[in-house]
């Protein structure tokens, strides 16, 4: 996407840069559904981009993630500046939600481009080219 302010990320990328940084969390950005039973990184905020049936944006995004990442830190103390690495199915939805977020004022948002289930391969199946759990990155079902 021309302009964007959202920076790039792999799955194996984001997993290390939460490691090293405490402030730094991964942000799942699918549908509860999608969270629940098909499972999401270890550790991460889940707040819905969109949910189903009808796909629409959710209207109250920005102060959902606010509220999350106020909740995960304890404080208000810079919660725009934390690094966000926004990751959704296959990268598309996690990109929207960070450049919503990167417009309004959060400023080192990234977008994890494989997602966690990973592009479709020959067969249109997914996980088995790229994405978080093709990477055996940390993960579980809630």
């Amino acid at each position: 996407m021309a302009g964007t302010r959202v920076k790039r990320a792999t799955p194996v990328e984001a997993w290390k840069a939460v490691q090293e940084d405490p402030r730094a969390i991964i942000l799942d950005v699918r549908t509860t559904i999608e969270y629940r039973y098909v499972g999401h990184p270890v550790g991460a905020v889940h707040v819905p981009w969109q949910e189903a049936p009808g796909w629409e944006i959710n209207r109250n995004f920005l102060a959902e993630v606010r509220n999350a990442l106020r909740e995960r830190r304890g404080d208000d103390e810079d919660i725009e500046g934390m690094c966000v690495f926004a990751i959704c199915r296959s990268g598309k939805r996690s990109l929207a939600a960070g450049e919503e977020l990167a417009m309004h004022g959060f400023k080192n948002v990234y977008n994890i481009e494989e997602g966690f289930e990973g592009n479709l391969d020959e067969h249109r199946h997914r996980g088995t080219i790229n994405g978080w759990r093709f990477h055996a990155l940390p993960w579980e079902q809630t």
